[in-house]
């Protein structure tokens, strides 16, 4: 899935099993093609398990102070919170036993359900903070990835540790 920070879904791929690594699905993808080839601009933010990229951002492993700052925004803002409110909203998502087919038409069902809930506004469920979303990553970082996250972290996030500590 791809979502904004509103946890608007604009992207669903549901047609893989659930044992294959979000990281493999995303690079199966069209939206990975089109990022990687310069033909979509933007930056996706992905959990540990992705590798980093200049268009896919990801969490720092041993963050320093800036890096922290910037991690718990990455982390309010990833699409693991969209996953647990479509879970928390329907729960039969934790368990789904039909056919594969049906499931991929149930998931991309509940994801447009749950756009129409959020363009009108409703309620969200509330959603447990101690979810432990990442899985480990099977794709090493990109240097300029990793470049321009430390980039992000300078430019935006380096100013909380100065106001941290006056």
């Amino acid at each position: 899935m791809v979502c904004n920070a509103d946890t608007v879904i604009s992207n669903v791929v549901a047609k893989w099993p659930g044992s294959v690594h979000d990281s493999r699905i995303f690079r199966a993808s069209e939206i990975y093609q089109c990022l990687s080839q310069g033909e979509f601009s933007g930056v996706l933010l992905g959990d540990r398990g992705y590798g980093c990229q200049p268009f896919l951002l990801t969490p720092f492993t041993d963050p320093q102070e800036a890096q922290q700052a910037y991690n718990h925004a990455h982390a309010r803002a990833r699409v693991e919170m969209t996953f647990g409110l479509l879970k928390a909203c329907f729960h039969f998502l934790h368990k789904l036993r039909v056919n594969p087919v049906r499931a991929c038409d149930i998931t991309v069902a509940c994801a447009v359900l749950h756009n129409v809930a959020c363009l009108r506004k409703e309620r969200a469920p509330r959603v447990p903070p101690a979810m432990d979303w990442d899985n480990p990553a099977i794709f090493p970082d990109d240097d300029s990835g990793r470049l321009l996250r430390d980039q992000y972290v300078l430019n935006y996030f380096s100013w909380y540790v100065c106001f941290q500590f006056r």
